[in-house]
């Protein structure tokens, strides 16, 4: 058998990746920080990428400056602008050809130290080194108090065994537990606890509530309390159910996490990215962009083009190459507040009834619904609508939140999940907190709500919603 070579056509079809397809769905998926990121990443590293100052007095259309030819060629964006209006060349002389940075008077107007005015959030470690610093401790004092201070949780409790405590420390075990038992009285009270139990009691002998009743049911009976098991501590302390009570409700104005409220976590406020107003009986859809950078290419460089300046080649090809990643991003940008206005629209279209009569009349609706609907893809879909946020006149929602499985009634349309979870809400809202409702009590009310779900399924949404059990929502 003879093996020999030959030249055979074939026609196929394949995706390729272009850069300009890897910017857009890359920014797609972003959510509105990481945008804002990127930007500024982009704007410090592409000197051709600029922001156009709110000031100016005519902005250009940062569509034309979007426009750019599939093969990437520069010539192809267009701009009218003089050089002159970018830059103030006078002073860009001035400075350059001075021997040391010049300042104008302009610029020292403008220049405001924020330094008086930032402020710094204590740390609960130095807050306690502080206050063993103030009872003068000697130097082996000083070096055991601060590895008990650097094995603090940032709830302030002590994250070590006492035995590793001993040995790391390298001193006797009475003169560690005089200086924890020294620390323990610091500011705030229930510092440096081993547990829970003793936190209480640290509070409560300082408070100077510490009664008999209260330290045995915090020393022996924590597990019946966190299940509100009242009747089980009456037995075993062998005393009346109102004065269980009323230690309880001492016990609750205890604080759990002492040191929480020293915490260096920063709270996380959601920007929309869409805002949806009702005006008379229509819905506006509204892009978010207040702090949005307006960008645009630099014109010096496309001048610089566009003159033919003499320039080496790598030169002009970085300045080329630069000049193509600007009018990506740009395009990229505006192609990414396109999809997301159209994905809202049609989501309004699914969901008008949410919006108009509010959560219990979501529909079930997926993601193949939207895509059909806008001519996209799914995947398409998953990334716009993945931590992005819309502000609508019932509060700011994740978009992924319009999408949710659909649950079968027994005679009528099928009901969404989120809307049955908003059911089992008010139904919990509104009962006897003396007598409260179990899983299967309400999966009982629901199905004469024609509403066929499984008490499990109960116990699910409530667990998704942070709704504790029956027995933990009883009150006395």
């Amino acid at each position: 058998m003879a093996l020999e070579l030959r030249q055979q056509l074939k026609l196929s079809q394949q995706l390729i990746m272009t850069p300009q397809l890897q910017m857009a769905i890359k920014l797609l998926q972003l959510s509105r920080l990481e945008l804002m990121d990127t930007i500024t990443q982009e704007l410090e590293e592409n000197p051709a990428l600029e922001e156009i100052a709110e000031s100016a007095d005519t902005p250009q259309p940062a569509e034309e400056n979007a426009k750019s030819a599939e093969t990437g060629e520069v010539e192809e964006v267009t701009i009218d602008g003089k050089i002159s209006e970018d830059i103030d060349w006078s002073n860009y002389l001035d400075e350059y050809s001075s021997p040391g940075k010049v300042i104008y008077e302009t610029e020292r107007k403008e220049a405001t130290n924020f330094e008086p005015f930032l402020s710094k959030k204590g740390n609960l470690q130095d807050h306690i080194l502080w206050q063993l610093l103030m009872s003068r401790p000697d130097a082996d004092e000083q070096r055991i108090g601060s590895i008990i201070t650097g094995n603090l949780t940032k709830d302030g409790y002590l994250d070590i065994q006492m035995e590793n405590l001993y040995r790391l420390c390298d001193a006797p075990p009475e003169k560690v537990d005089e200086i924890l038992t020294l620390m323990q009285t610091f500011d705030p009270i229930g510092i440096c606890a081993r547990d829970l139990g003793e936190c209480l009691l640290l509070q409560a002998r300082h408070l100077e509530i510490d009664t008999p009743l209260l330290t045995a049911i915090v020393t022996d009976h924590l597990k019946h309390l966190e299940n509100k098991n009242y009747k089980a501590i009456c037995r075993a302390l062998k005393v009346k159910l109102n004065d269980v009570i009323a230690a309880v409700n001492v016990i609750k104005g205890l604080e759990p996490r002492p040191g929480r409220q020293y915490s260096d976590d920063q709270p996380h406020y959601i920007t929309p990215d869409i805002y949806v107003y009702k005006l008379g009986d229509e819905f506006i859809i509204m892009i978010n962009d207040d702090g949005m950078p307006k960008l645009r290419v630099n014109s010096f460089y496309r001048n610089a083009l566009h003159s033919g300046a003499k320039m080496t080649g790598k030169a002009k090809d970085y300045m080329q190459d630069k000049m193509r990643s600007a009018a990506w991003l740009i395009r990229s940008i505006h192609q990414r507040q396109k999809t997301i206005y159209r994905v809202m629209e049609s989501i309004l279209n699914f969901q008008r009834d949410f919006f108009e009569k509010g959560i219990t009349h979501l529909r079930p609706m997926v993601l193949r619904s939207v895509a059909e609907d806008i001519d996209m893809h799914e995947s398409t879909i998953s990334r716009v609508t993945t931590n992005k946020y819309v502000h609508t006149p019932l509060g700011i929602f994740e978009l992924k939140y319009f999408f949710n499985s659909s649950i079968q009634r027994v005679n009528g349309e099928a009901i969404a999940s989120a809307s049955v979870q908003e059911k089992i809400r008010k139904i919990i809202e509104g009962e006897n907190t003396k007598k409260p409702y179990s899983d299967k009590k309400i999966s009982k009310l629901l199905k004469e709500q024609n509403i066929n779900i499984a008490r499990r399924t109960v116990a699910k949404y409530r667990e998704i919603m942070g709704v504790l059990p029956s027995n933990k929502r009883k009150q006395f």
